[in-house]
C-alpha cells in the first residue's frame, strides 16, 4: 500500500509495550496498592484500584484512581507514537490497563453525576476500540 492509501485508512493502531513484571503481579493477584507502589505508571494497577472502589460503593475514590490510571496511560500512549486519536486495540494485553482505567473513569463519572465526563469517556473508549465497552460491561 502506498502512502496515500495508508493516510486514507487513518493512523496505525497503538500498542503499548509489554510490562512483564507488573503484569505478572496483576495477573497473580498482588494487591493493586502494592503494585502501584512498585510501578506507579502501570495503568492496570490504578484500574484495579478503581474497579475495587466502584464495587465497594466508593465512586469518588474510584474516580481519583481511574483518572490517575487514565493519565498515566495517556503518557505511555504518547510515548508510543499515539497522536491523540486512532485505535488502541483491546486485544493487545498491555493496552487493557489504559482502557480499563478509561472505562472505570466513565463509570465513576456517571456515579457522581458528571454526565459530560461519562459521555466523553464512553465515546473515547468506543473510539479506541469498539470491543472495549462490551468487554468492560459498559453496554
Amino acid at each position: 500500500m502506498g502512502p496515500m492509501v495508508e493516510n486514507l485508512l487513518g493512523p496505525e493502531p497503538t500498542r503499548l509495550p509489554e510490562r512483564p513484571e507488573a503484569q505478572a503481579a496483576a495477573d497473580g493477584g498482588t494487591d493493586p496498592g502494592k503494585i502501584v507502589r512498585a510501578y506507579p505508571d502501570f495503568s492496570e494497577a490504578w484500574a484495579l484500584l478503581a474497579e475495587r472502589a466502584l464495587q465497594g460503593g466508593d465512586p469518588v475514590a474510584a474516580y481519583a484512581y481511574a483518572r490517575t490510571g487514565y493519565h498515566r496511560g495517556l503518557d505511555q500512549l504518547r510515548r508510543s507514537g499515539w497522536k491523540g486519536f486512532g485505535p488502541v486495540p483491546w486485544d493487545h494485553r498491555p493496552n487493557q490497563g489504559f482502557l480499563r482505567a478509561l472505562g472505570a473513569l466513565a463509570l465513576a463519572a456517571r456515579e457522581i453525576g458528571e454526565d459530560e465526563e461519562w459521555v466523553r469517556c464512553s465515546q473515547f473508549l468506543a473510539d479506541s476500540d469498539p470491543k472495549a465497552p462490551s468487554a468492560l460491561g459498559l453496554v
